[in-house]
């Protein structure tokens, strides 16, 4: 592709520092900073955030990172009753953290702002963008099914809101949603009364992201042609350019418990992983139905455990499956849905987690606990047939035990392998020549025009 005209561009990159959200915007700038050599881009996250993004990475010429003010109290210590109060304080300093942030770079690196990349949580990009006269460009970084759950909250309260909705109550309003429930989608989303914090940004979100200059998303057209069409009507410009984590450089992927070397030596296609994910720990009564089922059943396990895994599982676990089970506190996740060992994986349904999954052709057994990880797994049950909710929604050591023996030893866990080997093919293609190959292209010059 021949190079788009980037002189003298200073593209402002801003980060929602929480959770994983940081991660795919970093891939997107990598990739985009490798075809627009010339520009600058300044990377502004909190101090803690970025270290995280920006460690192991080596000298990067064009991406230069940038703490905003977390807006914490001097002091602060972390209240584990109230793990969502260090947003709470973030969301109080925003924009003005950005701005103030946003000034330092242009003094820093000489160039004014060209275009402001931001992640979608941040509706305030564009009321910044429109003050500066450049383009606005925000990255969802979740699935399409919530965007334009977002985007028709107004009509989702209107069908489905009010007091009394039955929770089996179908979304057949919404083309593609005629299978998704009242109980699949968040409650916020039903209600007009706006709690503070995500609900409210995501209601703001929602009415801000037609004024974008485009609407980028870590999808790809064919995973949900109708929900697609419904946004491309609703948005201008709205690129789906993923899945990031075939499209962006190679990250560096490092297994220092060895995670690779003990799948090789298992059965193609009969590991159970377990992982859910950075910010989420299932309470310990479900932490030991899991560890029971685990012990019992003949599948050998990988579970990453982000905890003190002697102090949370039962007593004398560990031990007693060290045979056959490996626990560890990190792994290579890609790599490990990659590898042909892994057979199925139990998740939360996060929208990384799922995409890895796809890529990795391996179905999923869902548990999700907030956000849009319910209709994620409704999605990934009913939509794709690619997996299947822990019945009950909880996990009880039957039913892990039923949902692990339905995938791995059953026709009906072979049709959903070979469904979700279909949606892998559709992400290769697409990144391949195709439509996501081209939507970068497309959101490439926007950025840099």
């Amino acid at each position: 592709m021949s190079e788009a005209k980037n002189d003298l561009k200073h593209i402002a990159v801003l980060a929602f520092p929480f959770a994983t959200h940081a991660a795919p915007l970093f891939s997107l700038i990598r990739r985009l900073s490798t075809m627009a050599p010339q520009a600058k881009f300044s990377f502004f996250s909190t101090k803690e955030s970025n270290s995280k993004i920006f460690s192991n990475q080596g000298r990067m010429e064009s991406i230069k990172p940038y703490n905003v003010n977390d807006g914490l109290p001097e002091d602060y210590m972390i209240s584990f009753a109230n793990p969502h109060e260090p947003v709470e304080y973030f969301l109080k300093a925003v924009p003005g953290n950005f701005k103030q942030a946003m000034e330092v770079a242009v003094q820093v690196i000489g160039r004014e702002i060209t275009c402001i990349i931001s992640d979608a949580f941040f509706w305030f990009g564009a009321d910044i963008a429109r003050e500066l006269h450049v383009p606005w460009v925000p990255l969802w970084t979740a699935g399409p099914r919530p965007l334009l759950l977002h985007l028709e909250t107004d009509l989702v309260r209107q069908k489905m809101g009010g007091d009394g909705v039955p929770e089996d109550r179908t979304m057949d309003f919404l083309p593609g949603f005629s299978e998704i429930r009242a109980a699949d989608i968040p409650k916020e989303l039903l209600y007009e009364d706006e709690k503070p914090g995500i609900p409210a940004i995501l209601y703001k979100m929602g009415k801000m992201l037609p004024r974008a200059a485009a609407g980028v998303l870590s999808s790809w057209e064919k995973l949900d042609p109708d929900v697609v069409n419904q946004l491309q009507s609703r948005l201008h410009n709205f690129l789906e350019v993923g899945p990031l984590v075939l499209t962006s450089p190679d990250p560096v992927m490092s297994d220092p418990q060895c995670c690779l070397e003990w799948l090789d030596k298992q059965k193609r296609g009969s590991v159970l992983y377990v992982c859910f994910g950075s910010m989420i720990m299932p309470p310990p009564h479900e932490l030991a139905e899991l560890a029971e089922a685990l012990e019992e059943c003949d599948s050998p396990f990988l579970w990453s455990f982000r905890d003190n895994p002697e102090a949370k599982l039962p007593e004398g676990f560990l031990e007693r499956t060290k045979e056959k089970g490996k626990v560890v506190s990190w792994t290579p996740q890609l790599k490990v849905l990659q590898h042909n060992a892994t057979g199925v994986f139990l998740t939360h349904a996060g929208w990384n987690s799922i995409s890895e999954s796809i890529v990795g052709c391996v179905p999923m057994i869902c548990r999700p606990f907030f956000g849009d990880q319910a209709l994620n797994t409704r999605t990934v049950e009913a939509i794709w047939k690619i997996g299947v909710g822990i019945e009950g929604g909880t996990i009880t050591k039957d039913g892990v035990t039923k949902a692990i023996k339905l995938i791995l030893s059953t026709e009906e866990g072979e049709k959903m392998r070979k469904n979700v080997e279909h949606l892998q093919h559709l992400a290769l293609d697409a990144v391949s020549n195709g439509s996501s190959s081209k939507n970068f292209e497309a959101l490439l010059v926007v950025v840099t025009k």
